[in-house]
């Protein structure tokens, strides 16, 4: 099983519900598979840390995603306008320009849509 944190001012977003998926980049352990269960958590290795969603969601989907300036690639496809403004909200954030800065300083940044629950981006083909 794969554990996910996330920084506190995700944590409303994700036990509501609004956010189902992260943006990862490559890590040294796997990540996570689709149909598995993964764990997700707030202050990992802290005395703060709390799980945020339990029992442990389904992962749903793991894709390729490149964000490069306004150009963003899932599985090779790119976004258009709407679609980047639905990804950074999907992500928890409120516009594709917050996104961008959020990932400002790794661009060209390679990494992977990990998505869970029962929400799929649009975009996906599942």
């Amino acid at each position: 099983m794969v554990a996910y944190n996330f920084k506190q001012q995700f944590a409303p977003l994700i036990k509501s519900g609004a956010k189902q998926q992260t943006i990862r980049g490559p890590r040294k352990t796997r990540h996570a598979i689709a149909g598995e269960p993964i764990q997700i958590y707030t202050g990992m290795r802290t005395k703060s840390c709390s799980k945020l969603i339990d029992p442990d969601p389904t992962c749903r989907a793991v894709l390729p995603i490149s964000i490069d300036g306004m150009e963003v690639l899932i599985d090779g496809v790119p976004l258009m306008d709407k679609e980047l403004e639905q990804l950074a909200i999907a992500d928890g954030f409120n516009s594709f320009e917050e996104l961008a800065e959020f990932f400002e300083d790794r661009m060209p940044f390679q990494g992977f849509l990990i998505a869970w629950g029962n929400w799929l981006p649009y975009w996906t083909p599942f």
